[in-house]
């Protein structure tokens, strides 16, 4: 897999994440110097947690055969104490359909247990990062 982010001429800080054969804009707010033109990382990160538990649910729930009509994730972010190490997270699910107590119960449980959630808390992310000598844009073979 490769993620390319490359800095939009047009714009005072807003970059365009390519990935697979979407384009997704990412921008500062305007108190940090950007035009509020995207998410900023932070949100793209939250919002990876919110979409993995939704796709998460919905695979299960059709694969189950549940009656799950509709959901929604929602993400709450306590950044408080980020400096301190500590980056609060919060999800919350609603459920549509005709769904037995002990179904939700059930979906709630899966939501738990998707990819990112798990490498957000039990995987260890090594990153490495090292310079081009290349102009941005260059083609380099592979």
């Amino acid at each position: 897999m490769h993620i390319s982010v490359r800095k939009d001429p047009g714009a005072l800080m807003r970059h365009i994440i390519h990935v697979r054969d979407h384009l997704v804009p990412t921008d500062m707010d305007v108190a940090a110097g950007g035009e509020s033109s995207g998410p900023d990382p932070h949100d793209l990160y939250d919002s990876s947690l919110g979409a993995c538990k939704a796709l998460t649910v919905i695979w299960y729930a059709r694969r189950k055969g549940l009656p799950l009509q509709d959901l929604e994730v929602t993400v709450s972010r306590d950044a408080s104490q980020e400096r301190q190490g500590i980056y609060r997270l919060s999800t919350t699910l609603r459920l549509g359909g005709e769904l037995t107590d002990a179904q939700r119960q059930e979906l709630l449980n899966v939501a738990s247990k998707c990819p990112v959630h798990k490498l957000m808390t039990a995987v260890t992310t090594e990153i490495s990062t090292v310079l081009d000598d290349n102009p941005p844009g260059t083609e380099v073979a592979p």
